[in-house]
């Protein structure tokens, strides 16, 4: 289970991946339940009210909430999904909010989910949980459901995303939490220091805890990218799975939202694309240099604050275009709205999140700016191999292991990588994609390797569903 699911709820790469994992495990023959909060934004046409789960009530604290669960159908085959209804918690239109009830938003989220197995007399084998939101299911499993022969055998996954949010809450949610009595069981450091965190406690208790890239898995086990967290990391061991990615959605043969549709043997509605959107975007003429693409949450962890003085001097001095979609720090915002001041007709920002803008920078775009500082995985580089899009990025995180720095000496290469966090590594980076761009043939040599890779669910499915039977079996 997940806060977020492509596409009725997504701010991230962990709506992308909590959809596409539950759709290809049932595509390989298992019988998955993804639960999914029906925020105030999702649309409930075509949803069917599921007539045994109707307002269930949850002790939670002090205050006992009711739920009701909806199903509905996942696009493009899978599970069925599962919304989860509590008004005063789910009712409003944001996915996460800043009310000061988080933790019993996701905490209801989790109860309800095992809640509804129990009337369903659904038990699951594993119980795969997603980042700080449902991080508590392992502790509950030993705690308030211990009770129930229904879970004997269930066992626990907990996927890290990313560890920068860890749901750290004053300790005095504990009652909310139904954790009376368990406080020994809770992380002693963290209670004696008046917080408690549903991401800490889900690494104590899941039975494996996996981050989304192999070379993450070493990094979240140093202090430099554990957020604190490495110590118990390193003592529990963490598996490295990169995520797949769904080309049903992200191909440019089949994609629905671009002006053209092209294949590695026909690159003509490559650029078609390219002049579509220079065109959306009200950008100037026909660049003989490279359009940059950005689609990214705004923050200081992507590393979107360094390409305003990594770009300036291309764009005052060359023939290229940057065209950005993002949200999240406002100083990250402003940056680039000045940057469209500075330079008109050279410029597109666009503020907020537009899936089908999104797919068409992926398609009309050259190359496709990453440099994150830290970066779990990362799937927009995987959408940009798929698609022809030069991805420029930092060596860190599922960066390193999807992307292969180009050598000019062998010709073998998919994309442009560098490895120190500044600007000037990042200038470097751009301007040799701009000098590559001016020589046709090395550019569409490395185009054409990134399309040949395959970074497909169906190849990483096999690796969750090898640490799914490996827990079964242990006993």
């Amino acid at each position: 289970m997940a806060s977020e699911a492509a596409p009725f709820a997504k701010t991230g790469g962990l709506g992308d991946v909590a959809a596409a994992l539950a759709r290809y495990l049932v595509r390989d023959g298992h019988d998955a339940r993804l639960f999914l909060p029906l925020y105030g934004r999702i649309d409930r046409k075509g949803l069917v009210p599921v007539g045994f789960l109707r307002d269930v009530p949850v002790r939670m604290g002090d205050r006992t909430f009711t739920f009701s669960v909806w199903s509905g159908a996942l696009p493009q085959g899978g599970p069925t999904m599962y919304f989860v209804e509590c008004a005063p918690l789910f009712g409003r239109q944001e996915i996460y909010s800043q009310q000061g009830d988080e933790h019993l938003r996701f905490g209801m989220l989790s109860r309800a989910a095992l809640e509804s197995c129990q009337r369903m007399g659904f038990a699951p084998h594993v119980v795969h949980c997603n980042d700080w939101h449902t991080a508590l299911i392992p502790l509950w499993l030993r705690t308030i459901y211990k009770w129930d022969r229904l879970f004997a055998e269930t066992k626990t996954v907990l996927t890290l995303h990313n560890l920068a949010y860890q749901g750290g809450f004053p300790k005095s949610v504990i009652g909310d939490l139904s954790l009376r009595g368990f406080e020994n069981l809770l992380h002693q450091d963290e209670l004696r220091a008046g917080r408690v965190s549903f991401l800490t406690s889900g690494l104590l208790y899941a039975d494996a805890l996996t981050v989304v890239s192999p070379t993450h898995s070493r990094e979240v086990q140093t202090a430099e990218y554990g957020f604190g967290l490495d110590g118990i990391l390193r003592a529990r061991g963490v598996t490295g799975i990169l995520n797949g990615v769904d080309y049903d959605e992200w191909s440019p043969e089949r994609d629905r939202h671009i002006a053209a549709r092209y294949s590695p043997q026909d690159m003509s509605g490559k650029a078609a694309c390219r002049r579509a959107l220079l065109a959306e975007a009200q950008l100037a003429g026909d660049p003989q240099g490279p359009v940059f693409g950005v689609v990214s949450r705004l923050t200081s962890q992507k590393g979107l604050d360094l390409v305003p003085a990594a770009l300036a001097r291309l764009l005052a001095s060359d023939d290229v275009r940057l065209v950005a979609l993002g949200s999240g720090d406002q100083r990250v915002a402003q940056s680039f709205r000045d940057m469209e001041r500075q330079f008109p007709g050279k410029v597109r920002f666009r503020e907020g999140y537009d899936e089908p803008w999104a797919h068409r920078i992926e398609a009309g775009a050259d190359a496709f700016l990453m440099p994150s500082r830290f970066e779990p995985c990362g799937l927009n580089q995987m959408y940009s191999l798929r698609y022809g899009t030069v991805p420029i990025v930092r060596n860190t995180g599922g960066l390193a292991d999807s992307v292969t720095i180009y050598d000019p000496d062998t010709g073998h290469g998919t994309g442009i990588v560098f490895d120190s966090p500044d600007a000037s590594a990042l200038r470097w980076a751009a301007e040799t994609a701009a000098r590559l761009y001016r020589d046709r043939a090395v550019w569409r040599s490395i185009q054409l390797q990134g399309m040949a890779e395959d970074f497909s669910w169906t190849r990483q499915i096999q690796e969750y569903t090898a640490l799914y039977r490996r827990l079964c079996e242990r006993g």
